[in-house]
């Protein structure tokens, strides 16, 4: 083990280098992933030296999620007391399921779930888990608010047509998870938008009552804390008085933003959290941890436990429900996910992680600065929000993203949102600076140049 530890230690340095000279990784067409590297599994191993070599070729093609030229996806960067914690978990190797097998390590995964809970301002009776990634923290939602609305679900299985409600800009994993639970896609109600993405209330209420009188069984609203897209927020105070008048579970998905529970300057985007029914967090996106750090709480403890518990005597043999998490998670064998989160928090604090997200405000902020000062530059998006959405001289984002990816100049996607297109590019890399902002505007142009004089040049 230790040769080893000292072989990933080795790993890590090329790692480091890679990042550093070669921020962006060439791709490899996936034509030739096989021919370009042997990913091969045989009869016999290979020695050692073979293996490390063939990691590190393995780790300069990978693309660099830690490098200061990534605003591709929505997580990025690397907080080192946090890659601390996932590391750890890895070498302790316990399963979240009960108190017998992880000891002290539940009692971490409670304290995140508490801290959390109140952050959300919910109740002391409230409650939590850890999923594997914000479309399972979504789905546990739906769970919950199924059998919530029908405790007989659970036995006897669906028995009418229930209907929830998102916005069209919300994330996919809603109307995926309503296949999954039963409920179908054809109950899924699309609601309308403004320009900024967030839902329309009227449009709800009107959608609610139609689906009433149609001997429909309304039971669930999602609300998103951040879309996928533009960043938005949707009214969460606005949309719980239409959960309270219609009897409806409301859900907050703020997989994406929901880390401005952190912040005083920011906490107003999700005015009326304390409202909701549950709420779900991903810290691997804003709270900057590795993947995955997925947290589903709800104020309804007891409903958690009833929807996702199973008596299993071979498991649950010492230690109170309260102990054993495997009574309140969708999953039997878990890997520790809480211990990258609260290795951070322990080292910096509530106040250290505000500073972190305060930060991607900051960050977007000066992206839309220079936007506006740059006639070339379109911007769609708006304040206080993370995703930068632009277009630079009228050329297609598509394009335009694919080339800079291809050419290994930066790492950046496309949108859309009202049949529009643009670059989305987005601040949420805990290891940027304002000199990497610019940098990226600097990187583009100067592709754009490059790429004119070759096509004068043909």
């Amino acid at each position: 083990m230790q040769n080893d530890i000292a072989l990933f230690s080795e790993l890590c340095d090329e790692l480091f280098r890679e990042e550093l000279n070669k921020p962006v990784a060439k791709p490899i067409p996936t034509s030739e992933l096989y021919n370009k590297l042997d990913l091969s599994l045989n009869a016999n191993g290979i020695v050692d030296e073979d293996l490390k070599n063939t990691l590190k070729q393995i780790i300069k093609s990978t693309p660099k999620t830690a490098s200061r030229s990534f605003f591709n996806q929505l997580f990025g960067g690397r907080i080192s007391k946090a890659t601390l914690g996932d590391l750890l978990a890895v070498m302790l190797n316990n399963s979240m399921y009960t108190y017998k097998v992880a000891g002290p390590q539940v009692g971490i995964e409670k304290q995140v779930i508490k801290n959390i809970c109140a952050l959300a301002g919910y109740s002391a009776n409230s409650d939590g888990t850890l999923a594997p990634g914000g479309s399972m923290s979504n789905m546990m939602a739906l769970i919950m608010a199924r059998d919530y609305k029908n405790e007989s679900i659970r036995a006897l299985g669906l028995s009418s047509k229930m209907i929830l409600y998102t916005s069209s800009a919300s994330h996919y994993s809603i109307s995926k998870n309503a296949a999954l639970i039963g409920i179908g896609r054809d109950q899924v109600r699309q609601v309308n938008t403004n320009d900024k993405g967030e839902m329309l209330i009227e449009h709800l209420d009107k959608l609610i009552e139609k689906d009433i009188n149609s001997g429909y069984e309304p039971f669930f609203v999602n609300a998103t804390a951040g879309t996928t897209v533009l960043g938005a927020f949707d009214d969460i105070e606005a949309l719980s008085e239409i959960c309270k008048k219609y009897n409806l579970w409301l859900h907050v998905d703020g997989a994406y933003c929901g880390g401005v529970i952190f912040s005083k300057t920011y906490r107003h985007l999700i005015n009326g959290l304390e409202h909701s029914d549950s709420f779900s967090v991903n810290a691997h996106k804003m709270m900057g941890t590795p993947l995955s750090c997925s947290i589903i709480v709800t104020q309804h403890k007891a409903q958690l436990h009833h929807s996702f518990s199973n008596e299993a005597d071979y498991l649950y043999q010492t230690d109170g429900d309260d102990f054993n998490l495997g009574k309140t998670s969708l999953q039997c064998g878990r890997r520790n996910d809480a211990l990258k989160l609260w290795t951070l928090w322990k080292s910096i604090g509530t106040l250290g992680i505000e500073q972190i997200v305060d930060k991607q405000f900051k960050m977007a902020q000066i992206a839309r600065t220079y936007i506006n000062q740059n006639k070339d530059y379109t911007l769609y998006s708006f304040d206080n929000s993370i995703s930068v959405c632009f277009n630079y001289k009228d050329i297609p984002a598509s394009e335009l993203c694919t080339a800079l990816y291809e050419n290994s100049d930066l790492m950046v996607g496309f949108g859309k949102f009202n049949n529009q297109e643009f670059v989305r590019m987005v601040t949420i890399n805990s290891l940027l600076e304002e000199e990497d902002i610019l940098a990226f505007f600097a990187t583009l142009e100067s592709h754009v140049v490059e790429k004119m004089l070759n096509m004068n040049a043909s």
